[in-house]
C-alpha cells in the first residue's frame, strides 16, 4: 500500500466528508440487516439492501457495491477472529459482547475505491473522484518521490480513502514483485527482540528501546493527567495527541527493520525471527509491568522485517523462542541460573559472558540455521486474522536440536 495526502478544497474536503459518512452510515445499516437476517454473504446480502442503500443515501452502483462489500469483508474478519481465539474463549463476555451484535462502522472509516470511480492523473498530482455530490475533478495530493514512482510502476486495483486527525489520505493498492529468494544464503542474522532494547542482533548491535519506552511513559501519565481533568481545553489536547505514539513507534520499527533488512542483503545472510505469536496470552505479568508489555509492538516490528525482506529477496525463519534467554551459545548448557540479570548471561557451566540479547539471538541463529539445512521454506507465521501477511508455519526446533546445529563461523 502506498499512502498519499490529499489536499482538498473546503469545498471539495466537505463533498468527501458528506461522501465518508453516507457510506458508513450505509454500511452500518446494511450490517443491521446482515446480522437480523442472517445473511452475511455479498450476492445475498446485495438482495436485501442494494436498492434501499442508492435510494436512501444517495451512492452509485460502484459505491453501493463497495459498501456491501465492505461489510460483508467485517462479518468474515469477526468470525476469523472469534475462531482464532482473539477475542477470547466461546462463551466469556468479550466474546459473547463481540458477536452478539452487528458491526457498526465508524464516521471516518475506510471507503474502498475502485478505477470507476477514482481516477489517477499522477503526473500532474492529480485525482478525480466520486462523491455523493458528483465526480470532484483536480483534488490535488502530495506524495515523496518514492511514492509516485510506485504509484507509477505498480498500482493495481482498489484505493482506501480515509479521513485522520482532520487530514484525507488515499492508500493506492501496489503490486510491488518481490525479488527471488536467495536460496543459499551463507549463514542467518539473528534477531531478538524485547522492550528494553528493541532488537539485538548477534552480531552484537543493540536498538535500544530506552528512549522510546521513555515517551510512552511520558505519553501515558499525561493521557491519565490530561483525562482527570475533564475539560474542554483537556479533551481538546487528547484528541491532538492520539496517535503521536502509535506514530513515532512505527517509524523507529520502520527504520530498524531497513537497517536488518539491509546489513542481511549486504552479507549475504537469512533472517531468524522468534516466533512469539501468542505471548500476551502466555505471560503473566504484575499490574505495574502490563502497560509496558501491551504497548510492545513486536509483531509490528516482525511484519516490517519480512515484507522489506521479501522484496529483497531475504529468506526468514521463525524459531522457537524456548529457552533461547537461557541456553550458552557457546556450549549449549541449558539453566535458568545462567540468566543473572536482565542484562546479563552467564554460564554456570564453561564460564562463557555475553550480552543476555546477544546471546539469545546467537540461540535464534543457531536454531534458524538447523530448520533451514532441514530444508524449512522461507516464511512467516500465519498471520492473525485482522492482520495482513504471510501464511503457513514453520516447524519448531527444540534445545537439544539447536545443540547439534553447527552454523558457519
Amino acid at each position: 500500500m502506498v499512502q498519499v495526502r490529499l489536499l482538498p478544497t473546503p469545498a471539495q474536503a466537505s463533498a468527501l466528508e458528506a461522501t465518508l459518512q453516507a457510506c458508513n452510515e450505509a454500511a452500518t445499516w446494511a450490517s443491521g440487516v446482515a446480522f437480523e437476517k442472517g445473511v452475511q454473504r455479498n450476492f445475498a446480502l446485495r438482495e436485501h439492501t442494494y436498492r434501499e442503500m442508492k435510494e436512501r443515501w444517495g451512492l452509485g452502483a460502484q459505491a453501493a457495491q463497495h459498501v456491501i462489500k465492505k461489510t460483508c469483508d467485517a462479518y468474515a474478519t469477526l468470525k476469523a477472529n472469534l475462531r482464532a481465539g482473539n477475542l477470547g474463549r466461546p462463551g466469556s463476555k468479550r466474546y459473547r459482547k463481540a458477536a452478539g451484535k452487528p458491526v457498526a462502522f465508524r464516521a471516518h472509516s475506510a471507503q474502498p475505491y475502485d478505477d470507476r470511480m477514482l481516477s489517477w492523473q499522477i503526473t500532474e498530482r492529480r485525482v478525480s473522484i466520486w462523491t455523493t455530490a458528483g465526480r470532484i475533478k483536480g483534488v490535488a495530493f502530495t506524495a515523496s518521490s518514492e511514492h509516485v514512482a510506485t504509484l507509477v510502476q505498480y498500482r493495481k486495483g482498489e484505493s482506501d480513502l480515509l479521513c485522520r486527525d482532520g487530514m484525507w489520505f488515499l492508500m493506492a493498492t501496489c503490486e510491488v514483485p518481490e525479488a527471488s529468494v536467495n536460496d543459499d544464503p551463507v549463514d542467518f542474522l539473528g534477531i531478538d527482540l524485547g522492550i528494553v532494547n528493541i532488537a539485538t542482533t548477534s552480531d552484537g548491535e543493540i536498538m535500544a528501546g530506552r528512549e522510546l519506552n521513555r515517551i510512552r511513559l511520558r505519553e501515558r501519565m499525561l493521557r491519565v493527567k490530561l483525562q482527570s481533568k475533564k475539560t474542554p481545553s483537556a479533551k481538546r489536547r487528547l484528541k491532538k495527541r492520539r496517535r503521536k505514539e502509535a506514530r513515532r513507534a512505527r517509524d523507529v520499527n520502520h527504520k530498524i527493520a531497513k537497517h536488518v533488512v539491509a546489513e542481511a542483503e549486504r552479507t549475504g545472510r537469512g533472517i531468524a525471527l522468534e516466533e512469539l505469536t501468542g505471548i500476551r496470552e502466555r505471560v503473566r505479568l504484575a499490574r505495574p509491568q502490563r502497560a509496558t508489555h501491551s504497548s510492545w509492538s513486536f509483531a509490528q516490528l516482525g511484519q516490517f522485517i519480512v515484507y522489506k525482506a521479501r522484496r529483497s529477496g531475504v529468506p526468514v525463519v521463525y524459531v522457537d523462542p524456548a529457552n533461547t534467554s537461557r541456553m550458552c551459545a557457546e556450549c549449549g548448557h541449558l539453566d535458568k541460573a545462567n540468566r543473572v540479570s536482565q542484562a546479563w548471561f552467564a554460564c554456570r557451566s564453561c564460564g562463557f559472558v555475553d550480552h543476555a540479547d546477544r546471546n539469545s539471538s546467537r540461540n535464534i541463529r543457531a536454531r534458524a540455521w538447523e530448520l533451514w539445512r532441514r530444508g524449512a521454506p522461507s516464511t512467516a507465521p500465519a498471520s492473525p486474522p485482522h492482520q495482513r501477511g504471510g501464511a503457513g508455519r514453520n516447524r519448531r526446533i527444540t534445545a537439544s536440536d539447536a545443540r547439534c546445529a553447527s552454523p558457519p563461523l
